[in-house]
């Protein structure tokens, strides 16, 4: 287990079987584990993409978590409270356009951003927000700050909140 990723994300859906499809025709994403209760039904599941890996599961809910209700974003009228960020080394463009040719949701066209990525997110079939980067510059902190109005800082203490 020395190669797994220090966080792992987890997207929930309503139909995790119909997102795995989607995502792999959608972005390039390739199901790399599936487990399937008695029933037929998805209990788990993990995808890879260029050494990243997302695990996409069904709603869940059981008191090892408590109170809290994994659940899709088509649950809770759209709302969610993450996004996923996915690093491209190149085709961005052309990353944008099968994801929309397979129907995502382009909500922010690729663009140039004042950090030196290149980025454009999309809504999946259930709702889930991605965001997709792709490096295309090096600006010093000095340029960000000009070009954004906004001041950057590396840790808390150095922001004077710590």
């Amino acid at each position: 287990m020395a190669d797994e990723p220090i966080f792992k994300p987890t997207a929930f859906y309503r139909d995790p079987l119909a997102a795995l499809k989607w995502l792999e025709a959608a972005f390039g994403f390739e199901t790399t584990t599936l487990v399937t209760e008695p029933s037929g039904r998805l209990g788990y599941s993990e995808m890879s993409f260029h050494g990243g890996s997302v695990s996409i599961n069904p709603e869940f809910s059981s008191e090892i978590i408590g109170d809290a209700r994994m659940v899709s974003p088509l649950s809770i009228d759209g709302r969610s409270t993450q996004f996923i960020r996915v690093h491209l080394a190149e085709g961005l463009d052309a990353h944008c356009e099968r994801a929309r040719a397979a129907g995502a949701r382009i909500t922010d066209e690729p663009a140039d951003q004042f950090y030196g990525e290149r980025t454009y997110r999309a809504l999946d079939l259930e709702g889930h927000v991605w965001n997709f980067a792709q490096p295309v510059a090096a600006p010093t902190i000095a340029q960000m700050e000009e070009a954004s109005g906004l001041k950057l800082s590396a840790s808390l203490k150095e922001a004077g909140h710590g």
